[in-house]
């Protein structure tokens, strides 16, 4: 198997870039007309995974909305990451994990071993128990050829606070941790495994994202407020590697497949006039 980061890259180049969140939350399954049970929810995730793993370049499970619903819902998840990845596309799964030592590696043991049935292509990881706290995942993601997405400035209010907190060295705590993930992915060619999250809505700071040599996730539109003209003034000469994150945008356009794969495209169109890719 080749890198996270050669898959993504020739994705993005083949299917066009766009990531779209599978999150069943329960407004959702009800404008759907599903139950918010496990019933419900696997009916929700297959819809999504027939409509578009076969011309999406990433789908990206949420684990919380799966995890509320107990084993079974764990169980939709990890057939949802084996369908999806059977359909041809690459499965991000949005778990934001992060711990210290051995309970890292367990992490990285359940999302980035293939041996594990919750295991996708990459998965999103939080950094502030410190960025060396992550290595176990870094280096599980390497072995195995899968990816690891790194919180650095996300697109919800309250984290500002602490993400554009000023370091000793008068980088930002984001910045310290765009450096970080740039440095894991020196020499990496076409594209490192190591991303970043940065979402679209962030403003005030400007981040140096020249030398991530990653792929930068990019949440925040549609529902949140973040527009594809957003990413030209967030992501500036970054844009190339940019991976636009959608999900209510898109899903809310279902349960009809024509629907989703519609919602899906119109985006992926908007965003390709941005970015300057074919869509």
């Amino acid at each position: 198997m080749t890198s996270f980061g050669a898959r993504l890259h020739e994705a993005m180049a083949t299917r066009g870039a766009l990531c779209v969140g599978i999150d069943p939350h329960p407004a959702l399954l009800a404008d759907w007309d599903l139950p918010d049970t496990p019933t419900g929810l696997a009916s929700f995730a297959r819809t999504v995974v027939e409509a578009l793993a076969d011309r999406v370049a990433v789908l990206k499970p949420q684990s919380a909305f799966f995890e509320r619903h107990g084993s079974r819902g764990i169980a939709v998840l990890e057939d949802t990451i084996a369908s999806a990845r059977r359909a041809g596309a690459l499965v991000i799964v949005d778990a934001k994990r992060g711990d210290i030592g051995s309970t890292a590696a367990a992490y990285a043991d359940a999302y980035l071993d293939p041996a594990s049935p919750l295991a996708g292509d990459a998965v999103t990881a939080s950094p502030y128990l410190g960025f060396g706290s992550l290595r176990p995942l870094l280096s599980a993601a390497a072995a195995h050829d899968r990816g690891v997405f790194v919180l650095a400035a996300t697109s919800n209010p309250e984290g500002p606070s602490v993400q554009q907190a000023r370091t000793a060295d008068g980088r930002t705590v984001a910045q310290l941790i765009l450096d970080e993930v740039a440095a894991a992915n020196e020499g990496a060619e076409p594209l490192g495994s190591v991303g970043v999250v940065v979402g679209a809505t962030v403003r005030g700071v400007d981040h140096d994202l020249a030398k991530v040599n990653g792929p930068i996730l990019a949440p925040g539109l549609g529902a949140q407020g973040g527009t594809p003209e957003d990413l030209r003034r967030v992501f500036g000469d970054a844009l190339g590697v940019v991976l636009p994150a959608y999900a209510r945008e898109v899903l809310q356009n279902g349960p009809g497949i024509d629907a989703l794969r519609e919602g899906a495209d119109t985006v992926r169109r908007h965003c390709a006039s941005v970015l300057g890719r074919p869509s």
